[in-house]
């Protein structure tokens, strides 16, 4: 039995329901969100049990349902995210390898649908992508001791898309969340899949295409911190909890390691990408 997790509805409005081998269940009867509350109570292990005594009502296949797929857990309490944590990333961007994971925040309010529209902003000349794994977090997490129990606090994972404007982070002052916080830059999901359907979070392959062309094609291997080391890191110097969302870096191939012209997302743009066993993305950037 697979399962993920899926939050069906226009924004602001969206239902949770559970997917059980490409069907889905709504969970009215068992929680009224997919967020923190939610995983601090052990809510997908009562999904589960409920799934397995039949208590649930399918509702049919997702994509037959009809309705936005918002991001799969709602608005998260913090977005932590790593920087320069792929090998080849850092070569690209002419970056030495960290030797400590360079953590910078993101306002929470930037998650939105894993289809819907990106906006440039106002002024942007150098808008970017970045295909991520995001962590979710499932249980309080500070002062860990190892990656062993960093794992534990792992609730599950999805994909996140850091869309980045290149001269608001680089060029004007200052630290870089300013060009990572604008509005709509972090599209979320399609799904949340627990920590126990991921065998291996340091083994998925993550592609990212603009407009049809291959940009992206890394692996989670290659990351310079893994995910348990990134959670054990951050509980030294903040407390996670549950529903917070880490976007852990992302590969090579960013407009920003590209050859002069840098190919920067303009309006009508149409970038796509996907994570094994997480699903895909796709959105139209628009103009603010």
């Amino acid at each position: 039995m697979t399962l993920s997790f899926v939050r069906l509805g226009e924004a602001g409005h969206e239902r949770p329901f559970v997917v059980r081998d490409g069907i889905a269940s709504p969970l009215d009867d068992l929680a009224t969100d997919i967020d923190g509350a939610f995983f601090a109570r052990g809510g997908v292990e009562a999904v589960r049990a409920a799934l397995a005594s039949g208590k649930l009502r399918m509702a049919g296949p997702v994509e037959e349902l009809g309705r936005r797929i918002g991001p799969p857990i709602a608005l998260p309490g913090k977005v932590v995210c790593i920087g320069l944590n792929y090998h080849d990333h850092a070569k690209e961007t002419g970056a030495d390898i960290p030797r400590e994971p360079v953590v910078f925040m993101k306002d929470p309010a930037t998650v939105v649908g894993p289809d819907d529209d990106v906006l440039i902003p106002r002024g942007s000349v150098k808008t970017d992508w970045e295909v991520e794994l995001g962590v979710v977090i499932g249980s309080t997490a500070r002062y860990l001791a190892d990656e062993q129990a960093a794992l534990r606090c792992v609730a599950g994972y999805t994909i996140a898309h850091d869309v980045s404007e290149r001269e608001f982070q680089l060029e004007r002052g200052g630290q870089w969340d300013k060009g990572k916080s604008c509005e709509t830059f972090n599209p979320l999901g399609p799904w949340f899949v627990p920590a126990s359907e991921v065998p291996d979070p340091q083994s998925l392959g993550m592609r990212l295409w603009v407009n049809g062309v291959l940009r992206q094609d890394g692996n989670t291997k290659n990351m310079v911190f893994t995910v348990g080391e990134i959670v054990r890191y951050l509980s030294q110097f903040m407390v996670l909890r549950p529903g917070d969302l880490i976007n852990t870096g992302t590969p090579a191939g960013v407009a920003l390691g590209q050859p002069e012209p840098k190919p920067y997302v303009r309006a009508g743009d149409v970038v796509e990408l996907e994570i094994d066993l997480l699903g895909k993305q796709r959105q139209r950037f628009t103009q603010a």
